[in-house]
Parts: structure tokens; sequence; C-alpha cells
């Protein structure tokens, strides 16, 4: 157990439970996402909801990224970050009126649209303005991610997107439509991807999507793939940067592209979530019959993701070098589903040593409740304490 990487000793006088953000791993991300990107001149949008921390955007920002946004909120949260408007795409299946006069008032780079009845919408809301809103239309590609069924996207039965059978509806309509203009197509085909085939399978599909376009006369500039780039939640001490060179080298290897077309990504777990931990304090050590649960003042209010994807959260013992035992690691919420996990080998445990729940940097924080009418928990960063 690699317990230098936390300042144990300043934890001690902080309240818990806290969001810890490792800010020089960040950064190291980062460089790396840049370096690998950019043999290909690929385009990187970080997706703001992973973690829309305002510190954190900031330094992404400051990395010249674009952000991938899904809500008004978050195109806000953006701009505010200092991402600039001509790097900001905006998804999601159910955008707002006021959303997207956002994105229009701001002339963001591009509307991922994913429907017939949105394409209607932003076309009359742009010639309210007088304005010509720059489109990429989301196409279910039909590839299977294999990662789990709440984090999968890209499949006719999944509310997100433009079926195939649906495309050349789209794209008589669009025609027709003077206040919109087609610059790209896109694609998201779900989360935590960790199997490089769901990839080559996704440039493969979205070939032939091209060869269709064209034959019906239609050309694209921008090719976007969206995210879904896994990580390591089980070695996060030891792999704690997903590996951007192979991503990356999937879809240089396989792309058919046209002269001067862009290629786009957005990741956002795969940035952020190593450099964030959820540190809590035991409460109680209780002894069951058959259970023995370390009881946390942390719960699914501070990190929902075991509660709703059954996730795995490598959980550490900061206090304790004692031999280790098997616990159900357990927050304090009255809801059965509150456990970050059961049968987990921990040092043993006492009362007030602190616990670390790693790789809590995506869809941890941003994912925070009241629930139980509980605080939303703080955040502290490397480079401050």
């Amino acid at each position: 157990m690699l317990k230098g990487i936390f300042p144990i000793e300043k934890f001690k006088a902080l309240e818990t439970p806290f969001y810890y953000y490792d800010v020089e791993l960040l950064k190291r991300t980062l460089e790396t996402v840049k370096k690998e990107s950019g043999k290909y001149g690929y385009h990187v949008h970080y997706a703001v909801k992973a973690n829309a921390n305002p510190r954190l955007l900031s330094i992404i920002a400051g990395y010249g990224l674009g952000a991938d946004c899904v809500s008004g909120g978050e195109i806000q949260a953006a701009l505010d970050a200092g991402f600039p408007a001509s790097k900001i795409v905006y998804a999601g299946v159910g955008k707002a009126d006021w959303e997207i006069n956002l994105g229009l008032d701001n002339d963001i780079f591009c509307f991922n649209v994913e429907s017939a009845a949105e394409l209607e919408i932003v076309n009359e809301l742009a010639a309210a303005k007088n304005k010509v809103a720059s489109i990429a239309l989301r196409i279910n590609p039909e590839v299977d991610a294999h990662t789990h069924a709440k984090i999968t996207t890209g499949m006719k039965e999944n509310k997100f997107g433009i079926n195939l059978s649906q495309l050349g509806q789209v794209l008589d309509r669009l025609g027709e439509l003077p206040h919109v203009k087609l610059i790209g197509i896109h694609c998201h085909i779900g989360s935590q991807i960790t199997d490089m085939a769901a990839f080559r399978a996704l440039a493969i599909r979205v070939n032939e999507i091209q060869e269709e376009l064209e034959a019906r006369g239609v050309q694209v500039e921008n090719l976007n793939f969206g995210g879904g780039l896994g990580i390591d939640y089980y070695h996060p001490n030891h792999l704690p940067i997903p590996a951007f060179d192979n991503y990356f080298a999937v879809f240089n290897q396989l792309l058919q592209l046209r002269p001067g077309q862009q290629v786009h990504f957005e990741p956002g777990r795969s940035i952020v979530a190593q450099c964030g931990s959820l540190i809590a304090k035991v409460l109680y050590v209780k002894i069951g019959e058959t259970k023995k649960f370390c009881i946390l003042d942390a719960g699914f209010t501070e990190l929902i993701r075991p509660a709703m994807y059954d996730a795995y959260h490598r959980i550490e013992n900061l206090s304790s070098d004692e031999e280790v035992e098997v616990y159900d690691v357990v927050g304090p919420i009255c809801e059965s589903s509150d456990v970050f996990g059961k049968d987990m080998e921990l040092n043993r445990a006492h009362r007030g040593d602190l616990i670390a729940l790693r790789s809590a940097g995506a869809y941890g924080e941003v994912m925070a409740s009241q629930y139980n009418c509980r605080k939303l928990p703080k955040a502290f960063y490397s480079d401050c304490l």
C-alpha cells in the first residue's frame, strides 16, 4: 500500500468526509492526453459531467482542451473556467430552449443533435436570432461496448442519438432547414470501456457510415467519437494514467479520413478519475454474527457509484498497518444500498481511522447529494494543503 501519496497528518485536521485531488497527477494525465492526441492532430474536449469542480475545470482549460457539455449549467461552468466557446460542444438528449439559446448566444463550436425533433427546435431558435447553428448528428452506431448496462449508450434501445434506420429521413429534413449547418457526425458507445476491440468496431462502423453519407452527397468536416476510455479501478497506485497511446492509435490505424477532416474525442473519466479520492473516517466497527462492518462517515451521498452501478473502488485504511481483516464497508445513510464494498480486505480498522476510497475523481463529487439533510463534501487539493 502506497500511503505516502496522501498527506495523512494534514488530513487529521480536516473535517471528513471530503474529496482530495492530486493536482500533480491530473497535470501528468493532461500532458499525456495532449502528447498522444497531438501525434495525430486530434481535438480533445473534456467531458464536464465527469467532474465539474471549478478548480479542476480551470486546470484542464489551461492545457488547451475543449469542453463537452450536456447541460446549460455545464456550458456556463465551462465558460466561467476559461474554456473558449469555439471549443465547446453541447450534447444531451433533452436540451431545453434556454440551454440551446445559451449555446447560440455564445457561438459554441457545435450542437450534437440527438433527434429529428431537436433539429427542428435548434433551427427555430437559431432563426429567431438570425443565426446558423453548427451541428453534428449523433448517430447510434449499433456497436456493443461490452460495459455495464447503465452506461451503454450506442445501441438502438438507448435513449441517445439517431438510429441508423432513421438517418436518411433526418438528412432529408436537414436540407430544408436554413438555420442549421451540418459540420459533423458524433458517436458515443458507452463508458468505462477497457477492451480496445469496441473502439476498433466503432472506427470501422464510422467508415461505413461515411460511405453511406457520401452516397447521398453528404460530406462532413468533423468526426466526433465521444469518450468512454476506462481506467483501472483495481490498481490506482500502479496504473494511474490510462492507455491513451493505445486508444488514439486505434483510430489512427483504422479511420479512413477524407482530406482536411478533423477528429474529436470527449474523454472525462479517463482524465480525472484517478486523481480524486474520497477521504472518510471510521465511525464504528460493528461485529455481527456473520459479518464485520466498517461504518464510515461517508455514504452514497458522497459517492453513489457503488450503490448505482455496483461499482468497485479500491478502499485503503490510511491509519493502520495492522493485519488485514475482511469487512463490509458501509455508510451512515438510512438505505440498505449504502454499501461501498462487501468482503473488502482492509488493515484492521478502529474508530477514527482515515479511509481512502480511490479512483473517485469521476462521478464522485459531481454526483453528491444532500439526502438525509447531509452537507455536500468539501474539496481539497494536493498543492494547497
